[in-house]
């Protein structure tokens, strides 16, 4: 099912294929456009824009709905092989990972209706909130990319972009603790943003899935596979030594 393929004479099964493949794409600028107004409302504690997005998850959850049904239509009238069965099959998966993605958008823009006293600028930068939000956005947009373009090599570059988002969400605990000693009257707020930096990792992890997807269809590779593999054989490793 690749774009070679759709610039010669289509048949039903590929005007099928593509429509689907535009219609995760429409879902996936979605879902990015939610993730930024979240972010936007969150460092601006616009809460009237943390509701717009609360109330849009509802296009979201229709987008998954209908997409859903359509990989189910074409497994059931065309019986796809090969190629586009495993297209199938990926956009099934990315559009469940792009549905959980709007969840987690939707989570963070509840964070900001339902606290008091806003979010301290300091303990943003303090918790490399911003720049954490920023690489997760950045790593659902490579994916929507990748699968526009068919590029498994952008699809891989998403793999290394989620390090700064474990390395963030590793050191968050200990900083939010220290931001609380100094400012106990704000320990709700620093509460929210933890909880805020766990959800951008969780989007880091959508994002990871749905480049695993791109690849499995395009080269028929499974990498979930060869990274337990690979961390199994690690760990042998260091009991050995």
């Amino acid at each position: 099912m690749a774009l070679t393929k759709w610039n010669q004479k289509l048949t039903p099964l590929d005007n099928e294929l593509q429509q689907l493949k535009q219609e995760i794409i429409s879902m996936g600028h979605l879902v990015l456009t939610q993730l930024q107004k979240a972010q936007e409302a969150l460092e601006d504690m616009d809460r009237d824009l943390a509701r717009e997005v609360i109330l849009t998850e509802k296009r979201v959850n229709a987008f998954e709905l209908k997409i859903d049904r359509d990989c189910e239509n074409i497994l059931a009238l065309f019986a796809p092989v090969a190629i586009d069965l495993r297209f199938v099959l990926a956009m099934l998966k990315i559009n469940t990972n792009l549905e959980r993605t709007g969840d987690i958008a939707e989570g963070i823009a509840k964070f900001i209706v339902d606290t008091k006293d806003g979010f301290d600028s300091a303990l943003l930068e303090l918790t490399r909130t911003t720049e954490m939000y920023l690489q997760a956005n950045e790593m659902v947009l490579d994916v929507m990319n990748a699968l526009e373009r068919e590029d498994t090599l952008l699809a891989r570059k998403v793999f290394k972009k989620d390090d700064l988002l474990d390395e963030i969400n590793k050191n968050a605990a200990s900083l939010a603790g220290k931001y609380i000693k100094e400012n106990p009257e704000k320990t709700e707020s620093a509460l929210y943003i933890l909880s805020v930096i766990r959800k951008l990792e969780r989007v880091g992890d959508q994002a990871k899935n749905m480049a695993e997807e791109i690849i499995f269809y395009s080269e028929a590779m499974i990498l979930k596979h060869e990274k337990k593999s690979r961390k199994k054989n690690e760990g042998e490793k260091e009991d050995g030594n």
